[in-house]
């Protein structure tokens, strides 16, 4: 079967949120369950492609000149870069002060016509879409493709004047919105089947509170809409092997953790010390909860504990988590941008792993900490929900703490019950070996995936 698969994110190589490493974990498991896939992304000149083959592509003006290169990114088959005016950008997304490109209507507009045109001249079985970024692609095409659109973060959707209605040559009234053009309604719309990335997002998105707007949208589709829990790469995050890392462990051996722990502390500047180390790793967005860590770091002392933040993005919570460490350098460090080596270290070298979302679509930061042994601490919200069992209320399934509100009242009511458990060091050992032993590759998502495909495509 062969899929183009059309994403503006494809981790390590281009990688903002989940968006980057969902779509490349999920590529490498459906080619290893023998999908063919092509992977297309927009060149933003940042990408060192090793180039096979380059053609011209048949776009509106408006879109063009567009050139497709195919070829292979180090360790990474099958990319196709589409090259097109304005794609070009240092960021996919943001400027240097993290304000979205005042274009970027035009740019992703112009990366879905290319991907259409690209479609037209050698139809695959599938043509899998994913986020605002691509979804316009289907409005551009008369006849395209069986079709999957996979929504990961439903509150970005690329709302933009309603100019742009008279570039669709198909159902240009789903696009419509409020009088402008919402790239996301119309996907929703024609795809042959939508999916979001837990089985729990999904539901809640179909309510006005959590629906950001489309739920009326998500709603009308009926059993085309599903929810499938997204994977990790467990190639990547694999405590056993991970180079990043100067000890290695399992879950038999998980005990190893605290001399990673160790140096952790000593690469932020802390002594020796008997106290749990949190730790946070995430972009910095209301959506993450990051002010709600931050008023819970406030009672670092009077619970015991140390926190690491590492992340970056909306500059106001920068500033604040940089006022806070230097206030309390002791118990708090910040660590603004994102280091993949220091991500992996925090994972494995923290005891506890907080991520207070106000909303999340799947989460993979408390999959990658289960796997590393580090107890997740959660809201009930998404894919938290359906990862994280709480270990008071379920003690022999428990992987995690939940607070059962988005406050940072209850934040701080899970992380002290997760501080008391990994105390106990019964109970901490048997908490670790439950989340490392559970299955979160992409295996079974893939499956899932491939099984929708089967489903979707037309005999030949």
């Amino acid at each position: 079967m062969r899929v183009v698969f059309a994403t503006a994110e494809l981790a390590p190589f281009v990688k903002v949120g989940g968006l980057g490493d969902a779509a490349a974990g999920l590529v490498s498991e459906l080619r290893v369950l023998d999908a063919d896939v092509e992977v297309v992304l927009p060149d933003y000149g940042i990408l060192d492609l090793r180039v096979k083959e380059e053609i011209d592509l048949d776009v509106p003006e408006w879109a063009g000149p567009a050139i497709a290169r195919s070829g292979s990114l180090d360790g990474f088959s099958d990319v196709t870069l589409v090259q097109a005016p304005r794609l070009e950008r240092s960021h996919p997304y943001v400027d240097g002060d993290g304000r979205g490109w005042v274009d970027n209507d035009v740019r992703f507009m112009s990366f879905s016509a290319a991907v259409a045109a690209l479609v037209r001249s050698d139809p695959p079985d599938v043509l899998h879409l994913n986020d605002w970024h691509t979804a316009a692609t289907l409005g551009l095409m008369e006849a395209p493709p069986p079709s999957v659109l996979t929504i990961h973060n439903l509150a970005y959707q690329g709302t933009s004047d309603g100019g742009w209605l008279v570039a669709f040559n198909r159902r240009f009234e789903a696009f419509e919105w409020y009088g402008g053009m919402n790239p996301l309604t119309g996907a929703i719309a024609l795809a042959d089947k939508v999916v979001t990335v837990s089985p729990t997002f999904a539901r809640e998105v179909l309510q006005p509170r959590g629906g950001f707007g489309v739920h009326d949208a998500l709603a009308a589709r009926g059993g085309d809409f599903l929810g499938i829990l997204n994977g990790i790469d467990t190639q990547v995050w694999d405590p056993a092997t991970d180079p990043s890392l100067s000890t290695h462990y399992d879950e038999s051996t998980v005990s190893r953790k605290r001399a990673i722990g160790r140096l952790l502390a000593a690469e932020v500047g802390w002594g020796p010390s008997s106290e749990p180390i949190i730790g946070m790793v995430t972009r910095l967005t209301e959506q993450k909860g990051v002010d709600l860590a931050l008023d819970v770091a406030s009672s670092l002392g009077s619970m015991g504990a140390r926190m690491i933040l590492l992340g970056s993005g909306d500059r106001s919570l920068a500033a604040a988590a940089g006022r806070m460490a230097a206030d309390s350098s002791e118990r708090f460090v910040f660590r603004e941008g994102y280091d993949e080596a220091l991500a992996h270290r925090i994972f494995a070298g923290s005891d506890l792993f907080l991520m207070p979302s106000r909303f999340e679509p799947a989460g993979l930061a408390q999959m990658q900490a289960m796997r590393y042994g580090t107890i997740p601490v959660v809201t009930d919200v998404g894919g938290l929900h359906d990862t994280v069992i709480d270990a008071d209320y379920d003690p022999e399934n428990g992987t995690g703490f939940v607070a059962a509100e988005v406050t940072s009242a209850s934040v701080a009511d899970a992380l002290s019950r997760a501080i008391r458990a990994w105390r106990s060091t019964r109970r901490r050992g048997a908490i670790r070996r439950r989340g490392m032993s559970r299955d979160w590759s992409w295996r079974r998502p893939a499956g899932k995936y491939l099984d929708l495909y089967e489903e979707i495509r037309l005999p030949r």
